[in-house]
């Protein structure tokens, strides 16, 4: 199979933007009520440097502007490579793990990046009793 790389270029102060500027597409009003919908919304409108941990897991969850979410979830990451949004322990990581296979393809860069934090905290990840983080970082070995 072939890569297909992508270079991909950021605005000068781009985590000061909102994704609605950076990728000049507005969604409107969401069109379904539900929390998640509306929240997705939200976040479009938010500038990137105020998400919370949680925001960032969110948006991953959904597989939504990857190119400006990853980056920062990275950043975060290694740090505190079981920081938590309102879930549980490790919930950022694992959204990060989960996330659209085909982005990772597109972005070869940032894989090398969570091949990093990984390798950088796998003494903590090793002794971790959390068997969907320990399924997710097997499949991305492949």
């Amino acid at each position: 199979m072939t890569k297909i790389t992508k270079k991909f270029k950021y605005e000068k102060n781009w985590q000061s933007k909102t994704l609605e500027n950076l990728e000049k597409e507005f969604w409107g009003e969401p069109d379904f009520n539900s929390s998640l919908v509306t929240t997705c919304h939200a976040l479009r409108k938010k500038p990137l440097n105020q998400f919370s941990i949680e925001d960032l897991r969110i948006m991953i969850g959904q597989n939504f502007s990857l190119n400006y979410i990853i980056p920062l979830a990275l950043n975060i990451l290694k740090n505190n490579v079981l920081v938590e949004g309102d879930l549980y322990e490790g919930d950022l990581l694992l959204s990060v793990m989960k996330c659209d296979k085909e982005f990772w393809q597109m972005r070869p860069d940032l894989k090398e990046e969570i091949e990093y934090v990984l390798s950088k905290h796998a003494h903590i990840l090793a002794n971790l009793d959390h068997r969907s983080i320990q399924r997710a970082i097997e499949a991305m070995k492949y």
